[in-house]
């Protein structure tokens, strides 16, 4: 089962990346029972002015149904497009951001995020 704790090592990988251009975090995220989804949901309302700061844009939001493989089940998904890494690790080094995260904390049981990077498939889907 997925913690909400971050994994410093990856943290460590995605501050070291080299890639200076723009990646999407995907989020999966699975609230507590009580009041967490408003918690959350205040998160989003409260850390809104710093994402949009760094140049970031929530893409897509939405809520997983069907669950067709594996068995975690999550009550959100939320890609969020940021300009570059850099731009990320300034946004989560904000005080005011931070501040802001205390209701993701407060709302969250446990969460996947993942930084990905766009994937090419030229010669792979032709023959």
């Amino acid at each position: 089962m997925s913690g909400i704790e971050s994994n410093q090592d990856q943290f460590r990988a995605l501050a070291n990346n080299t890639n200076e251009g723009p990646f999407v975090m995907l989020n999966l995220l699975k609230f507590k029972k009580d009041g967490g989804r408003e918690a959350y949901f205040r998160y989003i309302k409260e850390s809104g002015p710093y994402v949009e700061a760094v140049g970031a844009k929530v893409i897509y939001f939405g809520i997983p149904n069907e669950l067709l493989q594996g068995n975690e089940d999550w009550d959100l998904l939320m890609l969020v497009h940021y300009p570059s890494r850099k731009a990320f690790l300034k946004m989560t080094q904000d005080p005011g951001y931070l501040k802001a995260h205390e209701f993701r904390a407060d709302g969250v049981e446990r969460a996947v995020l993942y930084a990905t990077d766009p994937a090419t498939f030229k010669g792979i889907l032709s023959k």
